[in-house]
């Protein structure tokens, strides 16, 4: 079956425009994802599938500048009339903002480097963007600190290791806190049942509903044109939040107030402007359903074009959005403007995106259409002063960041992994000094972790805990000549880079991948084979040991809500004994199915 054609929208395969000052990416070439077979059920055709998911919800989820400005304003819009949302307070808003922190922060010059699985249902959907083939790579890259008056010399110290007793990371000032206890219990009775099942909207094209979040009370999804929030613990719609266009980005974090960020368009999709730019920015209250500010923001060239953004995050009390024309940030409560792109950067730079919570981090493209480069930094995430760089090897034009703090780096180098994953290295680095501590090599024939290279926060499957990094295997025969499959999840250390001797079977016919950590502990999912349900297990930090959160009720028909979803692209939110599965792409159904198609699946131990 052929992969249907991405609609033209910013930030979603859309034709890219070069950022301003003329240094824009090409926009890659688009490669299919590689699909799983079936485990242990009978197979079927896989479609193509929606869209990369963002990673877990609230409970632990994997971890996510810099141009601090005068001026921009939340924007009126829609919001600025009576009606459900919270609107911005008068005050601060209706006066020019102070310029507060320089993009690089005292002492820290920019850098002058030169050079630079399918289901039991097939879904339809589509794959952003893949990483583009790249030249021969010298290995790992170059560190200096930001601030370094030798930092642009790219310097020898390629690979140096800290102290073998050091700890890696530790969530950078002013990120989001980190949980240090586990949270998930084991209930007496882990067999769960179904909560709601939700089908998805008519629609006539493709259309983006990427954005799920999970608090206490309530787990809030994005429709079409709206986002609906439903009870938790019953699953009845709670609170719906129209919005004059359509979502088209989402904050994989909410903080623990129950605050999420996300992108949508500033008008309805119309047969004259059928995609309109990602330019609005949301910040969403998922408790209560109101919207507690939105805005936009434009370069500091002037002029009243709007910035087009691909991805958004938090860390902290900072909200931060980026894009092919750069980054900008605002504060989390009242939406004043921290920072945003500057089109004369002195080294064509500009932040493709940002990776948020416990820390702040950026990847940065610099340099001139046929000699670019990648730095990856560190941030304030108050400021966007960053603290450290460090500038990945020549060649290397797409990398994904697979958390914040303590800070990895995953990248294709060289298109090595070959497969669409995104993955061929991962760069363990200090995120306070900039130093890379290691290089680990994650074979795509061994591993099955994804990121999308074109978007910064995009990585699924991978989580980083304990020190550790932990990846699924690929799946395997469990006997040759055999259907029956399953895997395994494997962890390596950050800073010796060697592999662990962590292992979680997911046992014969299921197949098992990290969602978020719980404090210290690592919540898994087990994909079901046929006629048994998925699970969720808690892995214990210390010993790996298996301890079953859910068990699902089966199912005998390829109509099960759990398995019509692919697992790469989907979302999956666990917390207090609730899973919700849901579609970040949904399309208008073939006529030849007669399956119903699913927005959203749930289930409760409660």
């Amino acid at each position: 079956m052929s992969t249907p054609p991405q609609p033209p929208n910013e930030g979603f395969g859309a034709p890219q425009e070069p950022p301003a000052g003329g240094f824009g990416a090409p926009t890659p070439p688009q490669q299919p994802p590689a699909g799983a077979p079936g485990y242990g059920y009978p197979q079927q055709t896989p479609g193509p599938y929606g869209q990369p998911p963002q990673a877990p919800g609230p409970y632990g989820q994997p971890q996510p500048g810099p141009y601090a400005q005068p001026q921009p304003q939340p924007q009126p819009g829609p919001y600025a009339q009576p009606g459900p949302y919270a609107q911005p307070q008068p005050g601060p808003y209706a006066q020019p903002q102070p310029v507060t922190q320089p993009m690089y922060g005292p002492g820290a010059p920019a850098p002058k480097a030169p050079g630079g699985g399918s289901g039991k249902k097939a879904q339809a959907g589509i794959v952003v963007a893949a990483v583009v083939a790249v030249a021969a790579i010298v290995g790992g890259g170059l560190w200096y600190v930001a601030g370094d008056k030798d930092a642009d010399g790219g310097g020898g110290k390629e690979g140096a290791k800290n102290s073998a007793s050091a700890t890696p990371g530790g969530a950078t000032a002013g990120g989001t806190p980190v949980q240090t206890e586990a949270l998930e219990k084991a209930p007496a009775d882990p067999k769960s049942k179904t909560l709601v099942n939700i089908e998805h909207p008519k629609v006539t094209d493709l259309v983006n509903v990427v954005g799920s979040w999970l608090t206490d009370s309530v787990y809030a999804k994005t429709d079409v044109q709206k986002i609906v929030g439903y009870d938790a613990a019953t699953g009845t719609p709670k609170w719906t939040l129209p919005l004059p266009g359509q979502v088209c980005g989402a904050s994989r974090h909410t903080t623990p107030d129950g605050k999420t960020a996300f992108l949508y368009e500033a008008s309805k999709r119309t047969p004259a402007n059928k995609y309109p730019q990602c330019t609005e920015v949301g910040v969403l209250d998922v408790n209560s359903g109101k919207m507690v500010w939105n805005g936009s923001v434009t370069t500091t060239a002037g002029g009243d074009a709007k910035v087009a953004f691909k991805e958004i995050t938090i860390s902290g009390q900072t909200v931060a959005a980026g894009g092919l024309r750069g980054g900008a940030a605002w504060n989390l409560n009242d939406g004043k403007n921290l920072w945003k792109p500057r089109a004369d950067d002195p080294d064509r730079c500009y932040d493709m995106g940002y990776a948020g919570g416990p820390g702040l981090a950026t990847i940065r493209k610099c340099g001139d259409y046929d000699n670019r480069y990648l730095v990856v930094q560190s941030l304030n995430p108050t400021t966007g002063a960053p603290v450290s760089s460090y500038k990945m090897s020549p060649g290397i034009e797409w990398a994904s960041i697979v958390s914040s703090s303590p800070l990895v780096v995953a990248a294709d180098v060289g298109d090595a992994a070959g497969d669409g994953s995104g993955i061929s290295d991962l760069f363990s680095i200090d995120e306070k000094t900039g130093q890379l501590r290691q290089r680990i090599p994650l074979k795509s024939d061994l591993y099955a972790a994804r990121c999308e290279g074109t978007s910064v926060e995009s990585c699924q499957k991978i989580v980083v805990g304990n020190g550790r990094v932990y990846v699924p295997s690929e799946e395997r025969e469990v006997k040759s000549g055999t259907f029956e499959r399953t895997n395994e999840i494997h962890s390596f250390d950050l800073m010796t880079g060697k592999q662990t001797t962590d292992r979680a079977s997911a046992g014969a016919k299921y197949k098992i991948f990290p969602l978020r950590m719980d404090g210290p502990n690592l919540i898994a999912y087990k994909w079901p084979p046929y006629s048994s349900g998925g699970q969720v297990v808690s892995l214990d930090g210390k010993t790996f040991k298996e301890t079953v959160l859910m068990q699902n009720p089966g199912h005998k028909s390829f109509d099960d809500p759990e398995t019509s979803f692919s697992d790469s692209y989907s979302e999956y939110r666990y917390g207090k004994g609730r899973l919700f599965i849901s579609e970040t792409m949904i399309s208008k159904p073939y006529s030849s199915s007669k399956d119903k198609d699913w927005l959203i699946a749930s289930f409760t131990t409660g």
